[in-house]
């Protein structure tokens, strides 16, 4: 049988980076701008763009991905 990394044998397991700004900032397009596009809270889209978010709503994510016209891998990277 393969053996399986667990998260109860390491305790750092990598993160999930928000790259949301580099996007925004390549496309040039403001968070105010960008919550109007996406019909997304001001604070979230802040909140987005500083990478200071704990979960992530997927649907907000798709549409910030439509809205950017960038694919997930753009705006989230896993590092170990």
């Amino acid at each position: 049988m393969k053996d399986y990394k667990s998260v109860l044998e390491m305790k750092d397991y990598g993160k999930i980076v928000l790259k949301v700004n580099q996007v925004m900032d390549q496309k040039n397009i403001a968070r105010n701008k960008l919550a109007k596009l996406t019909d997304v809270r001001f604070e979230v889209i802040d909140r987005l763009y500083k990478g200071k978010l704990e979960r992530v709503d997927l649907d907000i994510l798709a549409r910030v991905c439509f809205v950017l016209e960038c694919s997930i891998s753009d705006v989230l990277e896993f590092k170990e």
